[in-house]
């Protein structure tokens, strides 16, 4: 279960392709999704943007976590 997944912005885009998870290292997007979704990162949501599927945090109260807050 991690608290603290960083995008990695290595994408064509520069979208997330895979995610780095302090102490684990970089896991690839569809891992890091698939186990969200499983229920093993409860501080995080998978959302769909243009017909892929990618993990954010859920919003707390810290502005500095959040975008737009």
């Amino acid at each position: 279960m991690a608290k603290n997944i960083r995008g990695n912005n290595d994408g064509t885009n520069g979208e997330n392709d895979s995610y780095t998870i302090p102490g684990r290292g970089a896991v690839d997007r569809q891992t890091l999704v698939n186990e969200t979704r499983n229920g093993n990162h409860p501080n995080h949501h998978v959302v769909r943007i243009n017909g892929e599927d990618y993990v954010r945090a859920n919003p707390d109260a810290k502005n500095s976590n959040n975008i737009n807050k």
